[in-house]
This record gives structure tokens, sequence and C-alpha cells, in this order.
């Protein structure tokens, strides 16, 4: 558990978590849509911060991306929580915290990246489950991954705010961004989201990053 970024305090100890479209405005205990980011006495948490529920080995083709590093390998890691409810999700369990999970620090994420460089590994993936709802551990890990010369990686469902997902892809090499369809109507329908701030996410990254689209 680790205090969220992108919040602001309010009256009757109600918290604004200010990380993505919803802005939720989280009640004394209650938890934001992602699941994952709760207010404690007045003050934003999230509760997956080092939490692994999934990491492997992939081919960068996996994530998937086909014009970064082909034919490499890359960390994968994923945690749990998402802002989005897509009834089509492939990841449920993993989003819904019913697996088991474990823990790691950023250094030691950096340091297992590092040690898997001779099996062809080119950095981390933030990957599996929605790393934006990870983002305080990804803000932390990214850049100690870019320091030892090695690659960093997001698939998203870019569902975030302009503010912190510019200060997130100072640290990330390449993205993929899941765009669910072309019509708000089915990001409202399917997947309880909205589909402008994902084209706005796009549009951001392609100044910042490698960038493909699935």
């Amino acid at each position: 558990m680790k205090e969220a970024a992108y919040c602001q305090a309010l009256c009757k100890d109600k918290v604004l978590c200010q990380l993505c479209p919803h802005q939720c405005c989280i009640a004394p205990e209650g938890r934001g849509r992602c699941k994952v980011r709760h207010n404690r006495h007045g003050a934003l948490y999230t509760d997956n911060y080092g939490v692994i529920s999934g990491i492997a080995l992939d081919p960068m083709e996996k994530k998937p991306l086909y014009h970064f590093y082909p034919g490499a390998q890359v960390l994968s890691v994923g945690s749990q929580g998402c802002n989005l409810a897509c009834g089509f999700c492939q990841n449920w369990e993993s989003v819904q915290g019913s697996l088991p999970t474990t823990i790691i620090t950023a250094q030691e994420l950096s340091a297992l990246a590092i040690s898997l460089r001779e099996r062809g590994n080119c950095g981390v993936a933030f990957t599996y489950t929605e790393p934006l709802m990870w983002y305080e551990f990804v803000l932390a890990a990214a850049p100690l991954v870019q320091e030892e010369g090695m690659k960093t990686v997001l698939v998203t469902n870019g569902f975030v705010e302009a503010q912190p997902w510019r200060e997130l892809l100072e640290h990330i090499d390449a993205v993929n961004i899941d765009l669910k369809a072309f019509s708000e109507d089915f990001y409202q329908r399917h997947c309880a989201g909205r589909l402008l701030p994902v084209q706005q996410a796009i549009a951001a990254a392609v100044d910042k990053c490698h960038v493909e689209v699935t």
C-alpha cells in the first residue's frame, strides 16, 4: 500500500482521484472504479503497489508490438485493477484479484530484467492487466530500467488524464494502446468508458515514444 498520486482532498474526508477520466469521488473507506485505489482516513492510497499477479519472459510480438525490437524477449509483469469494465476482458481474474500474487520492489524488478539479458531480454513490459492502475509502481520502476540501458513498454487501454499520462511517457519507450472501438456508444455500453480520452492519449504518445494501436 502506498499513498496515491493525482488526487485532491475534499470536505468530509472525501477524496477526488484525478488519475483517469472517471474522476472518482471516493468516500472514506470507499474505492474507485478500479478497485485498487481507496480512501483511507481522508487520503488516497493504492493497494497494488509492487503487487504482481503475472510475470513471464515473453516475445515482444505477444504484447503485441511488431515494429519495436522484433524478435526480442521482454520481461512482462502485471498487477491488479482496471478502470474499464469490458464485457470481453481476457484477464478478468487478474483484474479482480482472483489469482495468487507476489510482492516485488522496483529495484528488484530492474535487477531481474538485467539478469535476463543473456536470454534475449531487452527490458520490462507493464502488461496483462491495466498498468495505468499500477501507476505509482510503474513510475518508480520504469526509470530504473531505463538507467540500465533497457527498454520500457506499456500495454494499456489509454484511458487516462493528460497530466499523469505525460509524466509517465517521459519514462516509456514504447506503448501499445488497445483501442476498443471507434464508437463512443460502444465504449459506454461495453467498457464503461469514453472514446475521446483514449484518442487523446494516442495522439500525445505519438510525440513521445514508439506507438502501436491494437
